[in-house]
């Protein structure tokens, strides 16, 4: 295996979610593209595929924002069990937690202060969600 390249996330509003992740989470976007055909569509399985995605970058890690102009997005964007099978969240080390989650709240996401935590060694874990309910976890180094 050579590397690995990105991590895919389907979205129901690409403006949105581009803006979400740029403004509160620092991201920079790094390139677009539009798909339609059907090596795409075989490959993902899904048949008719339109696909518009955006590429983004932060401290060398890719994240691809996928947006299914057609047939649409499956699902309902709320935020899922953290013990369903698949990928469960992205993680980030912040230095000031609460205000990253106002950020957060200010562009869209959702900030879950029940589930704030000190953990032994004076870090602090906190839960965010992005505007289709991905799971965001804070951790504040004590």
């Amino acid at each position: 295996m050579s590397r690995l390249t990105h991590i895919g996330l389907c979205v129901s509003d690409l403006q949105q979610s581009v803006e979400f992740y740029c403004t509160a989470l620092d991201f920079q976007e790094i390139g677009r593209m539009h798909v339609a055909g059907e090596q795409t569509a075989q490959l993902l399985d899904v048949p008719g595929l339109v696909l518009d995605l955006v590429y983004l970058q932060r401290d060398g890690f890719r994240l691809e924002l996928l947006s299914y102009t057609d047939p649409g997005v499956d699902g309902e964007g709320s935020p899922r069990r953290l013990n369903a099978l698949g990928l469960s969240h992205l993680s980030f080390r912040v230095a000031d937690a609460d205000e990253l989650i106002a950020r957060i709240e200010r562009c869209g996401g959702h900030g879950w202060p029940e589930r704030t935590v000190k953990f032994d060694g004076g870090n602090r874990g906190l839960m965010a969600t992005d505007p289709d309910g991905t799971w965001i976890e804070l951790i504040e180094t004590g």
